[in-house]
């Protein structure tokens, strides 16, 4: 069963990540590298995701569409990456996501057929 991995970061994670020093920050990303590399064989792709403010929003809701720039909401957590993985089942997507060490929420979505 194929499932894309949202990687969601927060204020609170976005603002740990820029107080950490150089080294524990480097010591960070090694921990989700090495978690990629322990998983690549469910891994089917992805990437991480430029900065919110780099969005364009297309709203499509009655009228004309409206084309602002920016995320789609002033919200405290924002989608900063996405991977699609391969496993058996939710179960495993779930183990999966339990070793995570990034940041602080990951939504599992099913990929329809």
């Amino acid at each position: 069963m194929k499932y894309v991995l949202l990687f969601v970061d927060t204020e609170q994670f976005a603002s740990d990540l820029e107080a950490m020093g150089e080294a524990e920050r480097a010591r960070a990303y090694e921990r989700v590298h090495q978690w990629f590399a322990e998983h690549a064989d469910k891994i089917r792709g992805g990437s991480k995701l430029q900065s919110p403010e780099t969005a364009t929003t297309v709203r499509l809701e009655g009228g004309d569409p409206v084309i602002t720039d920016g995320p789609f909401v002033e919200g405290k957590e924002v989608v900063s990456g996405y991977t699609e993985i391969e496993v058996s089942d939710l179960d495993e997507a779930l183990r999966m996501v339990k070793t995570w060490p990034g940041c602080p929420v990951v939504e599992i979505r099913p990929l329809e057929s």
